[in-house]
């Protein structure tokens, strides 16, 4: 079990390492992954419509939210270096997990995150590019 205090961040970031941290990740791994974990719509058993994975280690990640990340407004911090991601998309719309089924595609964004006293805990999105 991971030490973070305060306690209550805990299961936040707990909960954002299981649906976006794998860096063993593939494009043909979607459905096996995103059903074995039961990630799904919060508070539902619906198939979440996109799920993105992050092919990093978890100090990589972390550290966005400390000195690897800017302030990106609306509480999110973005990363100051892209990232390799996995990004599923939900292929049978109105599914219901385990039964999800997924299109995986890999790319390499900049990516937005909440953070919480150090600790990412929301994933917001990706970023192609920058503006100067």
């Amino acid at each position: 079990m991971l030490k973070i205090s305060p306690a209550d961040v805990y299961p936040r970031y707990q909960k954002f390492i299981d649906q976006h941290i794998n860096r063993q990740m593939r494009i043909d791994r979607c459905d096996a992954v995103i059903n074995g974990k039961r990630i799904s719509k919060t508070n539902s058993n619906e198939c979440k419509e996109t799920n993105t994975f992050i092919r990093a280690n978890l100090n990589t990640v972390r550290s966005v939210c400390e000195r690897g990340g800017v302030p990106a407004g609306n509480g999110l911090t973005r990363s100051l270096n892209p990232f390799d991601i996995v990004v599923c998309t939900l292929k049978n719309h109105g599914g219901t997990v385990p039964h999800c089924r997924y299109r995986g595609q890999s790319r390499t964004r900049y990516i937005n995150f909440a953070c919480d006293r150090g600790y990412p805990v929301h994933f917001d999105g990706d970023i192609v590019h920058l503006e100067n």
